[in-house]
């Protein structure tokens, strides 16, 4: 599909009624898990499109730009609320954690496999042992606070077992910046593919932000303070993937071609008919601001827009299963850590002047709360909650012993002896 030859809905025809606005949600148990990160990512993706017009405007000096603009950007707000708000009122901010971290998983994971670039690639890869640690520290919580079995928000699909440990992490941000891709080179699918992930993780890190206080508990509450940083992290790996010299018209262009490729992939994938009927609808509009922000990069930039965004759409956003290509990278990277100049490096190469120890010191001296949530599950429990096959779960101990550093670990590190025991309980049961 060539999105600028596709009749959108006109401009003037996309505004709605609140009652338009506000859809009946879908049900916590009884929706597929996938229709739930759909609606998750999407508004991660709208929200990321909404705060690009507000800082275009505030560049711009073309007044009747700048009216299109704020009228596109009204729509994306109302877009927004109404994916936003699919989210049922049952499902708790543990359940909607969950998904967020199926999202990132499931999503990073089919990204890294149909991403051209290999350094692209490795960031993805890298990103995602991390999102899979902190889904696994969400579910013990997910357990012990509100009694829930992950897998009725998983669906079986995503595994919950200990990944590269979140106490590792926290980095000297410098250290997380990436080398860009050239704009004048790179695949649009790679430029989809890196927009993508970061308007996810933005989201993801605003979220935990906004209700990561709505517990009781100052256990859980560390916890979401904790992956919240990682988060912000996140944002500035995938975002120094962006080549800085694309111009503001050019990102204009990529951001409404990432939207209306998202949205036809949740069309295509979607398995819920009333759902499948609001990203047809939320389509129609990006094809027509596609066009806008096309005719808006010709005039500017003399330019082809399908220099930039090629003659076809890319499909950013499937959601499968990806067990087994997670799996391989977990037991393959789980020991990898982001050095100087952008690059990667493994623990037993990291010397004392490491600058991220000095980071991990500094908060999690009194001890690292991803840690915590293991522990208490342990005692509480009797062991981690972990979903996994056998095979994998009886790997837990060597996974921890890889992922290890030298030079500094967290006070309450839960210990691969800790997880040999773990694993020990479990075959006798």
């Amino acid at each position: 599909m060539n999105f600028l030859k596709e009749k959108g809905i006109p401009l003037e025809k996309q505004l709605k009624t609140w009652h338009d606005i506000v859809k009946r949600p879908y049900e916590r148990e009884l929706a597929d898990n996938y229709t739930r990160t759909r609606q998750i990512l999407m508004n991660g993706i709208e929200t990321e499109a909404w705060c690009f017009k507000h800082c275009m405007v505030r560049k711009s000096p073309d007044w009747e730009m700048n009216k299109v603009l704020v009228n596109i950007r009204r729509i994306e707000d109302m877009q927004q609320t109404t994916v936003n708000w699919l989210s049922p009122f049952k499902q708790t901010v543990l359940d909607t954690t969950l998904g967020y971290e199926q999202v990132a998983v499931d999503l990073t994971a089919w990204l890294a496999q149909n991403e051209e670039d290999e350094y692209v690639k490795e960031t993805f890869n890298f990103g995602l042992l991390e999102d899979f640690d902190h889904l696994y520290r969400y579910s013990q919580f997910a357990k012990m606070i509100e009694d829930t079995n992950p897998d009725i928000i998983l669906h079986g699909a995503t595994d919950v077992v200990v990944g590269r440990p979140t106490q590792y992490h926290h980095n000297c941000n410098g250290l997380r910046m990436r080398k860009h891709y050239d704009k004048n080179t790179a695949s649009p699918q790679t430029k989809v593919n890196i927009l993508t992930l970061i308007s996810g993780e933005q989201q993801t890190h605003n979220y935990y932000a906004e209700h990561g206080f709505m517990y009781g508990n100052n256990d859980l509450k560390r916890l979401y303070a904790e992956i919240c940083d990682v988060e912000e992290e996140h944002v500035t790996m995938y975002e120094t993937l962006v080549d800085p010299s694309e111009t503001m018209y050019e990102k204009w262009l990529v951001h409404e071609f990432t939207e209306a490729c998202n949205y036809y992939n949740c069309y295509k994938d979607e398995v819920d008919d009333r759902m499948k009927l609001i990203w047809e609808e939320m389509l129609g509009m990006e094809i027509e601001h596609l066009k806008i922000a096309s005719k808006y990069f010709k005039q500017y930039e003399k330019k082809d827009p399908e220099e930039v965004i090629g003659e076809k759409a890319v499909l950013p956003c499937h959601f499968e299963s990806q067990k087994e290509y997670v799996t391989d990278i977990l037991l393959n990277e789980v020991n990898k850590r982001v050095v100087a100049e952008g690059k990667f490096d493994v623990v037993d190469k990291l010397d004392e002047s490491w600058r991220s120890y000095v980071i991990q010191e500094a908060v999690s001296s009194s001890g690292a709360p991803s840690e915590t949530a293991v522990q208490l599950s342990i005692d509480t429990l009797g062991r981690d909650v972990a979903l996994a096959d056998s095979d994998l779960l009886n790997k837990e101990d060597s996974l921890v012993k890889k992922a290890m550093q030298k030079l500094y670990n967290a006070p309450n590190t839960v210990t691969p002896e800790a997880y040999k025991e773990i694993i020990k309980k479990q075959l006798d049961m």
